[in-house]
């Protein structure tokens, strides 16, 4: 099994490094790519040191089993082919191919088996703040059909990547030694002691492209009709994004089912002890693989709708724990190559 990491040096392509290390992945090699800024860095993988290649239009990829990409849509749209064209499967992290009825969306513990299909040799890897928010409905839909979904996020600046961290922490620098912030780059506005109702650009309908990716994905991952309105916020947090989730089913549930069921749900841990002050928040959440749920409750607008609200690390299960998760199941039921 020979791995390929596209994009090694980005915030993503660590956490790849991080979490092929942590549960040890079964394979007998390794390659990293990058840009020409990243190319000829060198990064350590279990005791072994490996340094990043240029990515180019060659037959580096010829013996690579899985390539996992994440280097920006731009880049996945150039060389998907040049990736998988000797058998090589793509798991993408960028929003190129998501949409595409050629492409499964997957989060396995949703829709494992949509990887088994994929003409183009490539699987798309889901907006983290779907992938969040559908591990958590996914059991509650079991339990009665969801119709509408209503949506906030609160996402954290390294949603945007590393610099985007830097930049926060180089804010709150200025202010402290200033009294000023000089420093917006990676951001529309000042982050540090704000928030920003904008993620991604804006779109004709004045929902932005991150909105959007809800609404869709959501139907493409769950094989399902439900609508998502969503509200994307960014957070003067540094990691894991947050959502406050309202929700409509079919039937009325209640709390006490749809907890049990949580509790129980792969990839979900349950924190919900609301009048003793416990629930999920980005700084448990931080560096951990599950899902943290809580404040489950009834809606007192919709008979038929329950609330709660959802913490995740999204450079973890977000992005790079999920796209290792799908390779763990191609191997497991013996659908690489």
């Amino acid at each position: 099994m020979k791995v390929a990491i596209v994009g090694a040096s980005g915030a993503v392509g660590q956490e790849f490094l991080h979490i092929l290390a942590e549960r040890d992945f079964p394979m007998d090699d390794l390659v990293l790519f990058g840009s020409e800024r990243s190319a000829g860095r060198k990064y350590n993988f279990k005791g072994k040191e490996y340094e990043v290649k240029l990515l180019q239009h060659n037959d580096d990829f010829k013996d690579v089993d899985i390539a996992f990409a994440s280097a920006g849509g731009s880049t996945s749209e150039e060389f998907a082919e040049t990736i998988t064209k000797h058998g090589a499967v793509m798991i993408d992290n960028s929003s190129a191919f998501r949409m595409c009825d050629d492409v499964p969306l997957v989060v396995p513990e949703v829709n494992a088996a949509d990887a088994l299909t994929r003409p183009r040799g490539i699987i798309a890897n889901p907006n983290c703040t779907t992938i969040m928010m559908v591990v958590v409905l996914k059991p509650i839909d079991d339990l009665s059909h969801i119709r509408k979904i209503h949506v906030s996020s609160y996402q954290s600046a390294s949603g945007a990547g590393a610099a985007a961290m830097a930049e926060l922490q180089q804010q709150y620098k200025e202010l402290v030694e200033e009294g000023r912030v000089k420093t917006v780059d990676k951001f529309p506005h000042q982050l540090a002691y704000n928030v920003i109702p904008q993620i991604d650009k804006m779109m004709a309908n004045d929902y932005t492209k991150e909105e959007m990716k809800m609404f869709n994905e959501t139907r493409k991952i769950m094989h399902s009709d439900v609508r998502t309105s969503a509200t994307c916020v960014r957070v003067s947090s540094l990691r894991s994004h947050s959502e406050s989730v309202w929700f409509e089913t079919e039937k009325p549930l209640e709390v006490a089912d749809i907890r049990k069921a949580l509790e129980t749900a792969p990839g979900v841990f349950l924190v919900d002890d609301p009048q003793n002050y416990v629930y999920p928040m980005p700084l448990e959440s931080a560096g951990k693989d599950d899902v943290y749920v809580g404040r489950v409750r009834k809606d007192l607008a919709d008979d038929n709708g329950n609330t709660l609200w959802l913490t995740g690390d999204q450079i973890r299960k977000g992005a790079a724990l999920n796209a290792v998760q799908i390779a763990e199941y191609l191997i497991r039921v013996g659908n690489v190559k």
